[in-house]
């Protein structure tokens, strides 16, 4: 009877490149490269749509370059293993919450080739994640994690332990992704791509940074790295016997008392930092009541999913910037995005069981939109005109174009017959001191 001992190599990610001699058989960049895989990769980016990367490079043009000689040098790279990506182009957008939230963007090429990584990888590690990981997964989404939550409520698990990852997907140790990569890769040459595109650094005003942590948020590649971080947690919370949901790095513990709760949040904040390296923040992580925590835009009344107060608001604050009366656009480009954002936010927030706000915030953005077309008429005689096309009599036309009151809340309100609740601050012309005239009609 013979023994091995098991031994851990050193040098981290760069020392499991160079193991399994056997890797260059296993043919996974054969399959990555494959045409078929290719254009579902391209279609998929293209859909996406997305800004250019740092070489100025846009969907529309990348399809001359496909043609180009310079593709085939990249295949041939790519089978070689001296490929190297470039830099991801650094972009901020605000936070709901206040802040910035980094993105990079790759280029449209290397956005093409890590989807078709992503493609081929993900039957590798996807039937082996757990039934509670909602994010980035097909067939599994944002509603299906909410509803699951509410299940564990009304089952009387009513405490939520909810933590927040400090900064998730800037903070992921290339270490400890990399050998869990290893785990189901064997591949030397896909092993040795992802670790550049996790090295490729970030362009910011011109300037290179190098990368030392962190998967940029931005790349296909990205979703799948963070659920393959995160399944070690998955496991311990299962191994646990834990009721919990996580959709990407949010996630929820279910329990039945705060003091379970509070020892839950220790035991995982020590998990976290130790075995991840990990960072929780302390200041969003909290253990209370399930109707008082807000997740992925939801919340809980009475075991029914209702949209959270800071949801409404953001959809609020978007609503004012598309319907604000100083953006200097036509009506048709305003209309077209105000109906992208509602039906998207509609299509997302359908979940929830709260149904009184809809008629209100129907009746608010349709008095937002008057206001903008009663800026846009600006003069008297413009209005009396407009309005005498929507089938106002026109004493009444008159009077409300030459009406001192401002954009009046709504219709039923002030009164009036269909077509009067145009709200108006009706501009004149002076043709005297203190003395006001409308322009003849």
């Amino acid at each position: 009877m013979t023994t091995t001992k098991a031994t851990k190599p050193n040098g981290g990610a760069n020392a499991c490149l160079a193991m399994d001699p056997s890797a260059l058989n296993a043919n996974l960049m054969e399959r990555v490269l494959d045409p078929e895989n290719l254009r579902r990769a391209w279609r998929q980016v293209k859909a996406n749509r997305g800004a250019p990367g740092i070489d100025g490079m846009t969907i529309e043009q990348f399809p001359d370059f496909v043609r180009s000689p310079q593709w085939s040098m990249v295949k041939e790279n790519l089978m070689a293993g001296t490929y190297r990506p470039q830099p991801v182009r650094r972009v901020y957008i605000p936070k709901a919450s206040g802040g910035q939230r980094p993105l990079g963007i790759p280029t449209v090429l290397d956005r093409v080739i890590q989807q078709a990584l992503a493609q081929v990888l993900e039957p590798l590690f996807d039937p082996g994640f757990s039934d509670h990981s909602y994010g980035f997964r097909k067939r599994r989404g944002a509603h299906d994690a909410v509803r699951q939550a509410r299940e564990y409520l009304k089952e009387g698990y009513t405490i939520a332990v909810d933590m927040d990852l400090a900064r998730f997907f800037d903070t992921v140790n290339f270490d400890i992704l990399m050998q869990r990569v290893n785990r189901r890769v064997s591949d030397l040459l896909a092993r040795r791509l992802i670790w550049r595109y996790l090295r490729a650094g970030v362009m910011e005003n011109g300037l290179w940074s190098p990368s030392g942590k962190g998967v940029p948020q931005g790349g296909p590649l990205s979703p799948l790295l963070a659920n393959i971080v995160l399944h070690d947690l998955d496991m311990e919370l299962e191994k646990r016997g834990h009721k919990f949901v996580r959709y990407a790095d949010d996630f929820l513990v279910l329990v039945k008392s705060e003091r379970a709760g509070q020892r839950v949040m220790a035991s995982l904040t020590r998990f976290l930092e130790k075995k991840l390296r990990l960072a929780v923040n302390p200041v969003k992580s909290k253990v209370a009541k399930l109707n008082q925590c807000n997740f992925l835009g939801f919340t809980f009344r009475r075991k029914k999913i209702v949209w959270s107060d800071k949801a409404l608001a953001q959809f609020k604050r978007r609503v004012k910037e598309l319907t604000g009366r100083s953006w200097g656009v036509s009506m048709d480009y305003r209309m077209q995005k105000l109906s992208e954002y509602l039906r998207g936010w509609m299509a997302y927030f359908a979940l929830s069981e709260y149904y009184r706000p809809p008629p209100e915030l129907d009746e608010w953005i349709r008095r937002r939109l008057r206001m903008c077309y009663w800026k846009q008429w600006r003069r008297c005689r413009k209005r009396v005109r407009e309005l005498l096309k929507l089938g106002v009599s026109e004493s009444q036309a008159v009077l409300t174009a030459l009406s001192r009151k401002s954009y009046p809340p709504s219709r039923r309100r002030y009164g009036g017959q269909a077509g009067t609740s145009l709200p108006g601050e009706a501009r004149r012309t002076k043709t005297g001191p203190g003395r006001w005239q409308p322009k003849a009609a």
